[in-house]
């Protein structure tokens, strides 16, 4: 659609490159994880936007070309409903963390481009994550540039302070008080163990009151007022 012979935004900047979110089960897991998990941590803050594989344009140019970091953080901007995400409508405030997860199609081309683009348009923190190898590989933004983090086993990270465990095998994050992040099976079992622990702690209560009823009626019936016992 084209007004006083000016292109439509939309058309400009497209909000999908036609690629998957995912290439396989693994990158998938790893991704709603991680999403899904740091939306619980920030549950309670409106200014922290976490999304999932959203094309991020990160100047308002055709000649760059935007990339959708597999999950990514933004502090400063609302939660909400994205078709992308464009900075310049954002208050120009790039994203701060970026997570990638890597599958068998991703080659070292592809991720240098990346790197790179994230080292230029100001991310502050990014972490690429192989399911298959476990291996961890984080970056920090020192004097301006993004620098390669050479110990990942227990690295906390400034922004999100949450701590990876690299050393037994696969990942491990944890949250900042301690809690490991979960996955939604495990994230239900501990909602029904709680529902679980206070219909019980419900019962109990009602026990004990019905006990407490139960005395005081006996009381009465020996002639003895409960409430004037010392």
């Amino acid at each position: 659609m084209t007004i006083f012979g000016q292109i439509d935004s939309d058309l400009l900047y497209p909000d999908s490159d036609g690629k998957p979110m995912a290439e396989n089960t693994e990158q998938y897991r790893w991704i709603v994880l991680i999403k899904e998990n740091l939306e619980i941590l920030f549950a309670n803050n409106n200014n922290v936007l976490i999304v999932g594989d959203l094309l991020w344009y990160p100047v308002r140019s055709q000649l760059i070309t935007p990339t959708a970091p597999d999950v990514m953080v933004v502090f400063g901007r609302p939660k909400g409903k994205r078709r992308s995400y464009r900075q310049w409508q954002e208050n120009n405030i790039s994203p701060q963390v970026v997570f990638e997860i890597l599958s068998p199609s991703n080659d070292n081309k592809e991720m240098d481009r990346k790197l790179e683009f994230y080292d230029t348009y100001g991310v502050e923190e990014y972490y690429l994550y192989d399911p298959e190898s476990f291996q961890l590989d984080g970056w920090l933004r020192q004097n301006n540039h993004l620098n390669k983090l050479w110990q990942m086993d227990s690295w906390i990270s400034p922004r999100l302070e949450i701590k990876f465990e690299t050393g037994q095998g696969e990942l491990v994050i944890y949250r900042p008080d301690g809690r490991k992040f979960l996955n939604s099976l495990e994230l239900n079992e501990r909602a029904e163990q709680a529902e679980f622990l206070l219909e019980q702690e419900r019962l109990r209560a009602e026990q004990e009151h019905l006990r407490a009823e139960h005395l005081a009626a006996r009381l009465r019936s020996l002639g003895i007022d409960p409430d004037n016992l010392p």
